[in-house]
């Protein structure tokens, strides 16, 4: 039987929105296949081999889809390449970003116990796999969540209900799921879950870049709550 990381890697590694119409002006952030896709495929293996190559069931974290600093940049969620090396020990080649997300990610992930008891425990991604980006007034691209268009939204709710029953699929527990963002994250997949039945209970935590944009003085607090959320599913 292959393990949970082979499981993983198998759908991780070949997300695809082919066959989804896309709102004009809309383009698909996917890490896998930009720029640096072959050294995020790199990164993205090895953190799964090392995190999860075992059959123990694990509790979903789920945020919204990937921003260019963070999943954007290493394929891992709320890890931007700083912590990619600091945290987790792995080399990232060419290219460098800072997320304060993740910064606010891994002072949690440390307060839990550090990477290799917190990922035995949890997997983290997100809601809507692959990313997406539209040109700002500037003329660059900026970060575009999958419900800040409701036909961007509507497109790709069926590549989303996949990418869960996937997860499900894979090894992930059911009892208990953690939604990240408090907002129009939790009410979107509130509103599929009651449709699709997958979990029995979401359990929604404030999301990092709102907790370091707006509630920095209260980092301490918002870590704590993470813990709690995380204690009451059973991860300890």
């Amino acid at each position: 039987m292959s393990d949970l990381a082979e499981r993983l890697l198998e759908h991780v590694l070949s997300f695809s929105l082919d066959g989804v119409k896309l709102p004009r002006g809309v383009g698909v952030l996917d890490p896998f296949h930009g720029g640096h896709g072959d050294d995020v495929r790199r990164i993205v293996t090895r953190f799964h081999c090392t995190y999860y190559a075992d059959q123990r069931p694990r509790l979903l974290m789920l945020g919204i889809n990937p921003g260019r600093l963070g999943a954007g940049s290493t394929g891992l969620p709320f890890t931007d390449t700083k912590r990619c090396e600091s945290e987790l020990g792995i080399e990232v080649k060419g290219l460098r970003t800072h997320e304060p997300s993740s910064d606010f990610f891994y002072r949690m992930i440390a307060a839990a116990g550090g990477p290799e008891r917190f990922y035995g425990q949890v997997y983290v991604h997100s809601i809507c796999p692959l990313g997406f980006v539209k040109r700002g007034p500037q003329g660059t691209d900026i970060n575009l969540n999958y419900y800040d268009d409701l036909v961007l939204e509507k497109a790709v709710t069926p590549f989303v209900e996949r990418w869960l029953r996937t997860l499900i699929d894979c090894g992930m527990r059911t009892d208990r799921v953690i939604c990240i963002g408090t907002g129009r994250n939790a009410a979107y997949f509130t509103r599929l879950n009651a449709r699709l039945g997958l979990f029995d209970q979401i359990e929604p935590v404030e999301h990092p870049r709102y907790v370091m944009q707006y509630k920095a003085r209260s980092i301490d607090a918002y870590i704590d709550k993470y813990l709690r959320t995380l204690a009451a599913a059973g991860c300890h």
